[in-house]
């Protein structure tokens, strides 16, 4: 979404010094490779990448070390799965409904059915068990004559079922990266990224890539590199669909795996493709998060996970397009349903009147629990505010999820509610909570506060940061493909984020569906510009400073390059030669220009803060940084 223009504060990276020489930056080049822009090199400095060294292992990370040196117990692990395999044994993969637990799940169903043992998915019903392993499942399985679970992506929290697994002599390896709690229940090896050395490149890895880190040791035991043939592909789904962070091992194995993809020998991956639109073409990491991993997270939120265990682990195509069909239509289910929600929880705010709360908590009984989580993510980008989605629960109770803007801490601002919360868990950008109805009001209010200080220190709207200073002359495909030198993007190294300043306005056009195209213009370089779902003023002015993301757009066959607008302000370099600009933050409007070197900003009563006064405040830090960028003063 694209806010308007008085939404919106710019903040640009600190500057980078003695790097911003050309000459400087580009000795951030490895030997011996091909040079990347200035532009680029800049971004790379400004996200910590300081050094020739640095910009190489980002290009070409090094090879995953020996597991078995990072975690303790995998040989373990390993050696108790040999036996199983040889002993043709049954063994339980306790999974989770979502993305990374359905392709964990899969990874080892497949992985074990290969080896020679019996695999057998176990996950629980999202709507009807809740999250993790339960005491009800263990029972069931050990009736069913299942002597070893191992759990994927959730285990080190399932207390009651551990004990009740030990009570009935079953054995359990628990591979999980959730916060590890003390104690833990009883286990016969714990794989878990928090168990490795400080600093390792295994860190990051989210629950998929624990469970090709215990296949490819099996493997390896075994002298079976056969068995771990599509595990990569399932590594590569799941970690992107996690959002887990692309540093480390997940780098590197996301470099090699992502590449073949689209060739992949699973029937269901193929199948997939297929229905997606995205069939022979090559898979990057943007598409499998917006093509694929909706498709299967669609039926952890609205069906049977064991659906998509049985798509990506089946070897006949037939039934294989029959099970991506059945994930189509539940993801056009989870559309329609996620439509209806946000319409009626943006009508339920408009009746509330025109002040928006600190932190949005709208609640609604009929509202379903398994997509509630993608409303709140679409209410945060349109409102910059915590918010938290609320359904019924039965007995009195409500289910919420909660997500947020980068920086207000979800996990600590359920911590300090927990006196109030039924349960609760998460991350500082999402989690969720039960609670009693009757304890709402006094929660919302707790909430309302702490989200009220976090507005008031980092100035409350829209923050727009752009990484590096881009001419829009210097965009072609020869720089997209350097661009694409940078990748897989994804969490801790995102897509880049340019500005260009003082670009000419040609034409705007508003779209159907709110979206705004705009043509741009700067030294003779005409570029086209989206804004999706423009929230702004009906008529922009002719000069304008733009950020944005740099896309490759596809359609009817045509392919041309955009720019993927995520910030718009009025510009102080065009034509005109202002020398003061006008900065709106809220109801307060401020004038800035400059003075010699500095800046002098003027409020409507007439005071004055001056840019060498160094203010302790950070709204006025922070304001002081906007009209630095704002007058050109910051690069």
């Amino acid at each position: 979404m694209l806010p308007a223009l008085h939404e919106q504060r710019w903040q640009l990276p600190a500057a980078l010094g003695a790097l911003a020489e050309p000459e400087a930056l580009r000795q951030l080049n490895p030997a011996g490779g091909e040079p990347l822009p200035d532009a680029l090199l800049t971004l790379l400095a400004r996200r910590g990448h300081g050094s020739a060294e640095a910009v190489a292992a980002l290009l070409q990370p090094p090879q995953a070390p020996d597991p078995l040196l990072h975690f303790a117990d995998l040989a373990a692990a390993a050696t108790r799965l040999e036996q199983a395999c040889r002993q043709g044994e049954a063994v339980a993969i306790c999974g989770d409904y979502d993305a990374d637990g359905m392709t964990s799940t899969a990874l080892l169903v497949g992985v074990l059915e290969r080896l020679g043992a019996r695999p057998q998915a176990a996950i629980p019903s999202r709507l009807e068990d809740g999250y993790g392993l339960n005491a009800t499942m263990v029972k069931d399985l050990a009736g069913q004559g299942v002597a070893l679970l191992v759990t994927v992506d959730n285990g080190v929290s399932a207390h009651a079922a551990l004990e009740r697994a030990r009570e009935l002599g079953l054995e359990v390896i628990l591979t999980d990266h959730h916060t590890i709690p003390e104690p833990l229940p009883p286990h016969l090896a714990l794989l878990h990224p928090q168990r490795t050395p400080e600093g390792s490149p295994f860190r990051g890895l989210a629950g998929v890539g624990l469970a090709y880190v215990l296949a490819a040791a099996l493997c390896r035991r075994q002298g079976r590199a056969d068995g771990l043939r599509m595990a990569l592909d399932l590594f590569c789904i799941g970690t992107i669909a996690d959002m887990a962070p692309l540093a480390g091992v997940n780098r590197r194995w996301l470099i090699d795996g992502l590449p073949r993809l689209g060739q992949s020998g699973l029937a269901g991956l193929q199948a997939l493709q297929r229905l997606a639109g995205v069939e022979g073409q090559p898979l990057d990491a943007e598409a499998v998060s917006f093509r694929i991993a909706p498709r299967i997270n669609a039926v952890g939120r609205l069906g049977d996970p064991q659906l998509v265990v049985e798509l990506l682990t089946t070897e006949d195509p037939e039934r294989a397009l029959e099970l991506a069909r059945d994930c189509e239509g539940l993801n056009r289910q989870r559309r329609e349903l996620c439509e209806a929600i946000e319409a009626e929880a943006l009508a339920l705010l408009e009746a509330d009147g025109s002040a928006r709360p600190d932190f949005v908590l709208l609640a609604q009984n009929h509202w379903h629990h398994g997509v509630i989580g993608i409303v709140a993510a679409r209410l945060v980008e349109r409102l910059n505010r915590p918010c938290a989605l609320l359904a019924g629960e039965g007995n009195g109770r409500l289910r919420a999820s909660v997500r947020a803007p980068r920086g207000f801490a979800v996990d600590g601002a359920l911590g300090a509610c927990a006196d109030l919360l039924e349960r609760y868990g998460g991350h500082p950008a999402a989690g969720g909570f039960t609670v009693r109805a009757e304890r709402l009001a006094e929660l919302q209010q707790r909430l309302q506060q702490r989200a009220r200080l976090w507005l008031e220190e980092r100035g409350g709207s829209h923050p727009v940061e752009p990484e590096a200073l881009l001419s829009l002359t210097a965009i072609d495909r020869e720089f997209l493909r350097q661009q694409r030198r940078l990748e897989p993007f994804g969490i801790g190294h995102p897509q880049p984020v340019y500005w260009s300043s003082g670009c000419e306005l040609r034409s705007q056009k508003l779209l159907r569906g709110g979206h705004l195209q705009l043509e741009l213009e700067q030294d003779g370089a005409r570029l086209r510009a989206i804004g999706w779902r423009w929230q702004g003023e009906a008529r922009l002015p002719r000069w304008l400073d733009v950020a944005y993301r740099l896309r490759l757009d596809r359609w009817q066959e045509r392919e041309r390059l955009q720019l993927e607008l995520l910030g718009l302000r009025p510009s102080s370099t065009g034509e005109s030669g202002d020398a003061e600009v006008m900065l709106q933050r809220g109801e307060r409007i401020y004038w800035c220009r400059r003075q010699g070197t500095g800046l002098v900003i003027r409020n409507a009563a007439g005071e004055e803060l001056h840019s060498g006064s160094s203010p302790d405040h950070p709204y006025l830090r922070a304001l002081l940084q906007d009209a630095a960028t704002a007058l050109g003063l910051a690069a």
